[in-house]
């Protein structure tokens, strides 16, 4: 057992303290064991976490889940500490220097009236800090990691900086026909790898075409799967209602269903 003394309430400096004395002699095993690679999926699934608080509207889940992350980030801080690199100071000296710098219109004498001057001032400095020369860069620079169609609408959307782009919706949503057109074609010959690449550049295309529209893509997706659960649910349930199995059902009689479905959930929402 190590030594702490127990308090009412604690700081972040006590978070520090009790994750060096998890990591330390005497402490936790797992914890100790732990790597930057062991715990990076911890941190996607705490990071969801908050977001979905967040969309539940609940401060008391978001109090707890941005508790989490913060161990997430203090973990991670503690494993180079040990390892000489940085310490929790240091991560916090940069970020504060990053924001005072990105705010040359609050810090400095830049001057910024509105959101849209802030935003190109941001990205301007933001090529600067980080060695960006050329457009190219600032595309290579989105995290792989991010969720697909999150990442393919920061692209599109920095391409567009460049004067990569469609003229407008309507000729954003007309290559959605266009790239349909060629996986319509891979599909009839048959070809795996190509029916694979012409299914992602449809994706892309929807994804510029919700950029255009003002849509963010990967919302518009999450709430489309949503609704398809719900829908299936009710489906389910009125055929259970009537002792039918829906796998042993014609995907005919499933829409007649389905459709009953879709009518029970419009007058509910009426």
């Amino acid at each position: 057992m190590v030594e702490y003394q127990k308090k009412d309430r604690y700081s972040i400096y006590d978070l520090l303290e009790i994750v060096k004395l998890l990591r330390g002699e005497g402490g936790c095993p797992w914890d100790r064991e732990q790597t930057h690679e062991s715990i990076r999926n911890d941190f996607l699934e705490e990071t969801y976490e908050v977001i979905e608080a967040i969309d539940c509207k609940s401060p008391e889940m978001l109090r707890e889940e941005l508790g989490d992350v913060l161990l997430q980030v203090v973990f991670h801080t503690r494993i180079e500490e040990e390892n000489s690199a940085f310490n929790f100071d240091d991560v916090c000296d940069e970020v504060c220097k990053k924001l005072i710098i990105r705010h040359p219109h609050v810090f400095g004498d830049v001057k910024a009236d509105d959101t849209e001057q802030v935003l190109e001032n941001w990205h301007k400095i933001k090529m600067e800090t980080k060695g960006q020369e050329t457009y190219t860069d600032t595309l290579t620079s989105v995290a792989k990691p991010l969720p697909a169609l999150m990442r393919a609408q920061k692209i599109g959307k920095r391409a567009m900086r460049a004067g990569m782009d469609f003229s407008s919706a309507e000729d954003a949503v007309a290559c959605i026909e266009n790239e349909k057109a060629e996986l319509d074609k891979a599909i009839v010959n048959g070809d795996k790898q190509n029916i694979e690449e012409e299914i992602g550049d449809l994706l892309f295309s929807c994804v510029n075409a919700a950029r255009h529209l003002g849509v963010d893509a990967e919302m518009a997706l999450k709430s489309s799967t949503e609704k398809f659960i719900k829908r299936f649910a009710i489906t389910e349930k009125l055929t259970r209602a009537e002792n039918l199995d829906m796998k042993s059902m014609t995907i005919e009689e499933l829409d007649i269903y389905w459709e009953k479905a879709k009518n029970i959930i419009s007058m509910e929402e009426n």
